[in-house]
């Protein structure tokens, strides 16, 4: 019988439960900290690290920082430079590890941002409906939030899963697997151009049902309550329904095949939600409307393999939203690019992208522009008509050790939040991201 032993330590203030055995920690390799093979900048604790997720308690202590700096261009026409960053620390629980409960799990993920965003000086102030951002890591703003506390079980050898708690849009629906900069090229589009979706991390009471019909077919729908106050800044653990104002209801279905080898993701979803948003047009702004729907789609698929190894190779991909034209600000979006992994033999880790995306702002929004700039009020301070954004980004990662990538990219951004007077700017930024 496995010898495992029960340790209590205390980290920075915080009580951590650590079980550790001469029988677990025996067979695995603890990596050292800083090591290159690691996957971790801190190592395997000894081998506790290892020993805890062979007892059921998985840890995440993950870093991204975002730079950019304005090359030319823009609302300002300023080289101004801007750094934002995430800190997120998760843990995963295996309950049938640890209390016997067989195919569940629960998550806890907490999530600290910090700094601002050069699109505050590249895209005109005065615009009804924002553009894309150079700097998605910023989102929201600096703040600490709960970002994940929920609980899954799976049924039937995993064809049925059924997920509760507080959950992002974007952990289950309109996924993509993405390292750029730009926000248009990121997962979870419809949280960024549709109404009332809270993407990372901002997190909402819901329910996520999954039903895998076959291994490569999935279909699932979803329940995510809509609360405003989730958005504030001092709410970032509160768990209070009150302010509830309605249901946003996703459904998606999936296909997730394989063809001789290379992974392939293609995935089309629909949303609708029951609370009363502004209606643009020609008329106050005091307008509402509670039709709010949206369709979206994601491809993803790899097309090569390098030298036979599927981890290397080109992988295309798009992505495409359209909103309902009373209530959305952008009611057209699509992207497309491409991805290499391990594009030289030298650097088999290393991965490169390319993207273009494009937005297009509701007609209705400057049906209200020329209301609003033919008032008193607009006369003195009119608004800025919008029509498109382009974003396009271009990187390289260099994975400089397993956990830890350096990732430089170049943007540009033809009419900066889809204000054409605004100047096209070019966008230099730098990626990093760190596995603690």
């Amino acid at each position: 019988m496995m010898d495992v032993t029960l340790r209590v330590i205390k980290i920075g203030g915080a009580w951590a439960v650590l079980l550790g055995g001469l029988g677990v920690i025996g067979q695995v390799q603890a990596y050292s900290a800083f090591s290159p093979d690691s996957p971790y900048l801190l190592g395997d604790w000894g081998g506790e690290r290892t020993a805890l997720e062979s007892a059921g308690i998985s840890f995440d202590f993950d870093y991204v920082g975002e730079a950019a700096t304005i090359l030319d261009g823009g609302y300002h026409d300023s080289h101004v430079a801007k750094y934002s960053d995430q800190f997120a620390v998760g843990a995963n629980f295996d309950l049938d590890k640890l209390a016997g409960i067989p195919d569940a799990e629960f998550q806890l993920t907490v999530t600290n941002r910090n700094g601002h965003s050069v699109n505050d000086r590249m895209s005109d102030p005065g615009a009804t409906v924002g553009g894309s951002s150079v700097q998605e890591v910023q989102g929201r703003g600096p703040v600490t939030r709960l970002t994940q506390f929920w609980y899954r079980q799976r049924f039937f050898n995993d064809a049925l899963a059924v997920k509760l708690g507080r959950i992002p849009f974007g952990d289950d629906f309109a996924t993509i697997d993405s390292n750029f900069q730009n926000l248009a090229f990121g997962g979870a589009q419809p949280g960024n151009w549709g109404n009332n979706i809270y993407n990372w991390p901002i997190a909402q009471w819901a329910a996520v049902i999954r039903a895998n019909v076959t291994p490569e077919w999935y279909a699932q729908v979803g329940a995510f309550n809509i609360n405003d106050s989730n958005l504030e800044n001092d709410n970032g653990f509160d768990l209070r329904t009150s302010g509830t104002e309605g249901t946003l209801f996703p459904v998606e279905v999936g296909y997730t095949p394989k063809l001789d080898g290379m992974a392939g993701a293609y995935k089309l979803g629909f949303y609708t939600q029951n609370v009363e948003n502004r209606a643009y047009g020609d008329g106050p702004d005091t307008r509402t409307s509670d039709t709010n729907t949206g369709l979206y789609y994601v491809v993803q698929q790899q097309v090569t393999q390098r030298g036979g190894n599927a981890d290397r190779g080109l992988t295309l991909f798009s992505m495409g939203n359209a909103n309902n034209g009373d209530t959305a600000g952008i009611d057209r979006y699509v992207s497309i690019g491409a991805t290499y992994a391990g594009p030289f033999d030298a650097r088999p880790q290393d991965d490169a992208g390319i993207g273009l995306a494009y937005l297009h702002v509701n007609d209705d929004v400057n049906d209200y522009v020329g209301y609003y700039n033919a008032t008193p009020a607009g006369s003195l301070s009119p608004l800025p008509r919008q029509g498109h954004e382009y974003d396009a980004e271009v990187y390289y990662s260099f994975n400089l050790t397993n956990y830890l990538t350096l990732r430089p990219n170049l943007q540009y951004v033809a009419n900066p939040s889809a204000v054409d007077s605004v100047d096209n700017a070019w966008v230099a930024g730098t990626m990093i991201t760190a596995s603690f």
